[in-house]
């Protein structure tokens, strides 16, 4: 296939707190959207988070070349290098990250501001309000 572009993000409410990643596949005659509920987390996890499920999908759909775009400076600048990472649960996902971009013939990832990246933050947030549906409806439900 040929090249995709990524668009990824995340969310947390409370930092940590309830979580959500996002990410958007564009190419060619192609338009993807996926959001997932993580569970409690930080914010730069769930940045991670939606770049690793939206490479995985990108992989899985047979695309070699990927073009990423997030609004998380952080996440960016870690992936290029330009900033350490000391967290021993982002050093897991930076080098799960690495590892995977390396199955493409092309990876790049850049950063954009976050109107450029409004439909992921919209999505992102979506799953956290999802998962705050589904844990207040479960905490109901063991009442009776």
């Amino acid at each position: 296939m040929g090249e995709a572009r990524l668009y990824c993000d995340g969310a947390s409410k409370g930092n940590p707190g309830e979580a959500g990643c996002a990410f958007v596949i564009e190419a060619e005659g192609l338009s993807v959207e996926c959001f997932f509920p993580i569970g409690v987390a930080t914010n730069n996890v769930a940045e991670y988070l939606a770049l690793l499920l939206g490479l995985e999908e990108c992989l899985r759909r047979g695309f070699r070349r990927v073009r990423a775009f997030s609004d998380s400076e952080l996440l960016v600048k870690q992936l290029r290098g330009e900033y350490g990472v000391r967290s021993p649960v982002l050093k897991r996902l930076h080098g799960e990250v690495l590892a995977l971009a390396s199955a493409f013939e092309l990876f790049s990832l850049e950063h954009v501001r976050r109107e450029e990246n409004a439909l992921t933050d919209e999505l992102a947030n979506r799953a956290v309000r999802i998962q705050r549906r589904v844990k207040s409806f479960l905490d109901i439900s063991s009442l009776g």
